[in-house]
């Protein structure tokens, strides 16, 4: 693979998708567990934006890796590990991506044991840390405008 710019369009893309899911799960009943969990739907619907916003994070490392430094990484945890080498995320944000790929995996291979309190408790809780690797990965794109195509 051979190292080229990658587009800003596509960046903001899923950097923008990222923020959505996210809004998305601050519009369910997170007030209290028991209104959460009232509705069913809510449960189901909360784990398909995380699962989404996670995997759209995964695919923003990935690219960077792909297109600024024509690394193919496929395994998810892997690519939290690379990004960590490069420089491109702080150990304590990689550290935070390989947990997200990790829990990525356990809902897509061992979705039945995801429970609706754990779901709960990920969506009061630990939403932020989307967020925060999000914005790394934005904040080294920022420092490196060498690395991005801003065509259309």
């Amino acid at each position: 693979m051979t190292p080229q710019k990658v587009k800003k369009r596509i960046v903001a893309q899923r950097a923008d998708y990222i923020l959505d899911m996210v809004s998305e799960i601050r519009s369910f009943p997170l007030e209290s567990r028991e209104l959460f969990l009232s509705d069913r739907r809510n449960v189901w619907a909360a784990e398909s934006c995380l699962r989404r916003a996670i995997e759209a994070l995964l695919d923003l490392g990935r690219l960077i890796l792909a297109k600024c430094f024509g690394k193919g990484v496929t395994e998810y945890k892997q690519i939290a590990d690379q990004l960590e080498q490069r420089g491109i995320l702080v150990p304590s944000h990689a550290s935070i991506l390989r947990a997200l790929a990790g829990y990525r995996n356990r809902m897509v291979h061992f979705y039945h044991e995801i429970t609706a309190e754990e779901l709960y408790a990920i969506c009061t809780k630990e939403l932020e840390d989307l967020l925060t690797v999000r914005e790394g990965l934005l904040a080294w794109l920022r420092a490196h405008p060498e690395h991005l195509d801003e065509t259309l």
